[in-house]
């Protein structure tokens, strides 16, 4: 059975994320409840963001396998369509000063802004990924998250460099830009190599997969049958 969460859609999706996981939280878990044998969840382009709170925040989830498709999930920092809908010209060097206050924090793509030449504002104003990442210290990361986030079974990492809009695309696969914006792998993350959310304690376990494919634009990758039957489908039976 294939069940599709249909809230916060097209401009709704602005919504600060903690506002939207609560809608979300309360539709996932009825889902569950239904489905004591588990679940997988299959989540694209901001929503595996959202899914990543999810399987933090809720105690007890049965999700078996999380499939990430084309999401930030180590953040944003690029240049799209949809930065100029929500700040104009703006490029990209200039959103920081946008983002990074209580005001900017009402937007969705603000919490998952990371400006690699503007860290120290990203880790004092942003009040999501950071949390998430276990970069700015909480007693729930202590405590349930990082407990939580590991009950899953198997996490799909998906996506590719002809993308367009995750930047860079590896944050679809936890790496990220370092200062001098070159990438950093996840392996070689603080985030990883700290084991702050459980990502290392799954990849040691052999239970992290990662799946790069080409020529697909970021609003292909949901109806790609080659995405689907290379990356996807064999994690579904």
């Amino acid at each position: 059975e294939v069940t599709t969460i249909d809230i916060y859609d097209d401009k709704a999706s602005v919504a600060p994320l903690w506002v939207q996981i609560e809608g979300f939280s309360d539709k996932l878990t009825s889902i569950m409840n239904k489905s004591p044998n588990g679940v997988h969840l299959l989540c694209f382009s901001q929503g595996g963001v959202i899914c990543r709170a999810l399987l933090s925040t809720i105690p007890n989830h049965n999700v078996h396998t999380f499939i990430a498709l084309s999401s930030p999930l180590a953040g944003q920092y690029g240049e799209t369509e949809y930065l100029s809908q929500e700040f104009g010209a703006s490029v990209k060097t200039e959103v920081h000063p946008l983002c990074y206050n209580k005001l900017g924090q009402l937007l969705s793509i603000c919490n998952y802004w990371k400006d690699p030449h503007h860290m120290s504002d990203y880790l004092q104003h942003n009040n999501f990924l950071p949390l998430l990442d276990g970069e700015k210290p909480h007693k729930d990361m202590e405590g349930t998250w990082r407990e939580n986030f590991l009950r899953i079974k198997k996490l799909v990492l998906i996506g590719g460099p002809d993308d367009g809009v995750i930047t860079p695309w590896q944050s679809s696969h936890f790496g990220f830009y370092d200062s001098n914006e070159n990438v950093v792998e996840m392996r070689d993350q603080e985030f990883y190599k700290k084991d702050n959310f459980g990502l290392k304690t799954l990849d040691d376990h052999g239970d992290v997969s990662v799946c790069v494919r080409t020529g697909v634009k970021h609003t292909e990758w949901h109806s790609d049958y080659k995405v689907f039957s290379s990356c996807i489908e064999k994690w579904l039976i």
